[in-house]
């Protein structure tokens, strides 16, 4: 759900023909060793056999659904028998989630597991890690480029398009806004093509309206209050982030008297992504009508056990998986676990399996 942009971006380190060599000769004697031509010589252990520190770098702590990831992360590295550091929080910024994998990597970790800000920048972060010879797995965000053992994702072309399935649904006609994520982020991106593409193609009678608010509550605020000046015909808002969104939206609406119940007159139909308690308590009271569950305990978890066998050497092919979703090859070469994120309404928005319910 996250992604920023950088402005001072670490540079790459060259490798020297000696050290290319030496890494070449062990890919062609180690198959199952994550060799590449950046690696440096690698500290005893690392990206093999299992055993040792993981660090685990967040984004931020100040939406719910990563301050839910951060409480299961514990939990999980337990479950999955992974020896997890303390977490650090990157709070929000692209050049210190950098810092933040360096510092990891020169406390010895054996493995990493990363939700990137930005899918371009983490490269830097990536290649360090691989200079190493740690494993990494990123968490929520593909990056662009760079090597990890594996992506673990929900599918958010489906975030779009589930948005723009149920406004269309709901609303038939009329101006609905997206408040969007990050577009330095593949998720904003995705996300907010998946649903403009979809209701120029199956509801042409919606028109869509745009705030880029870059995860960044206090923006979507100020912007959702200056579109509702001029468009207070508004019938429809997609977030595609409830844990940094859902408060001031309601706070915005309220304040210009639209907060309406869901089935009374002039009631603003509102579908969210994330699947945080906070949301599913709106969607009970009437406040909001829908939002996309996106795992953040499944997210913890698969983090865990990718980098477990990431460190054991283990690797994975494009599939179903033994976990109810489907890994799938990236146009980059990265693999990615696409985990399951359903959609949540007053249907069945008291369902137990439902993370939102049970970190409550």
């Amino acid at each position: 759900m996250v992604g920023r942009t950088v402005r001072n971006r670490p540079g790459r380190t060259g490798t020297s023909r000696a050290v290319r060599a030496a890494a070449a000769a062990a890919c062609a004697s180690l198959v199952l060793a994550a060799c590449g031509s950046t690696k440096d010589t690698a500290s005893p252990g690392a990206g093999g056999g299992g055993e040792g520190k993981v660090g685990v770098v967040l984004p931020l702590l100040t939406s719910p659904f990563w301050q839910s990831y951060n409480d299961y992360v514990p939990k999980m590295a337990k479950s999955e028998d992974v020896d997890a550091m303390k977490t650090v929080n990157s709070n929000s910024d692209p050049s210190q989630q950098i810092t933040d994998i360096n510092n990891q990597l020169n406390q010895g970790v054996k493995g990493l597991v990363v939700a990137p800000l930005d899918s371009a920048a983490i490269s830097a972060g990536l290649d360090q890690a691989e200079r190493k010879g740690v494993p990494v797995v990123a968490v929520d965000v593909a990056p662009e480029k760079g090597k990890v053992a594996m992506v673990v994702r929900a599918n958010n072309v489906a975030y779009g398009e589930k948005a723009c399935d149920y406004l269309g649904d709901q609303v038939k006609t009329g101006k609905v806004v997206q408040i969007m994520g990050d577009l330095a982020s593949v998720n904003g991106r995705e996300r907010s093509k998946a649903f403009r593409d979809c209701v120029k193609k199956k509801y042409p009678k919606l028109k869509v309206l745009e705030i880029p608010a870059k995860w960044e509550s206090d923006t979507a605020a100020a912007k959702l209050d200056t579109l509702l000046n001029s468009n207070p015909d508004l019938k429809g808002i997609y977030m595609q982030a409830g844990g940094v969104y859902l408060a001031p939206t309601l706070q915005t609406l309220k304040s210009k008297g639209m907060l309406k119940k869901a089935g009374e007159k002039g009631h603003i139909t509102v579908v969210s992504n994330d699947g945080i308690p906070q949301e599913f308590d709106a969607i009970r009271k009437g406040q909001i009508d829908a939002t996309v569950s996106q795992p953040a305990d499944a997210y913890a978890k698969y983090g865990m056990y990718y980098i477990k066998a990431a460190m054991n050497g283990k690797k994975f092919a494009p599939g179903p998986t033994d976990h109810d979703s489907t890994i799938v090859k990236l146009p980059s070469g990265i693999l990615e676990d696409q985990l399951p994120a359903p959609l949540v309404t007053k249907g069945n928005v008291d369902d137990a399996e439902l993370w939102g319910n049970a970190a409550k």
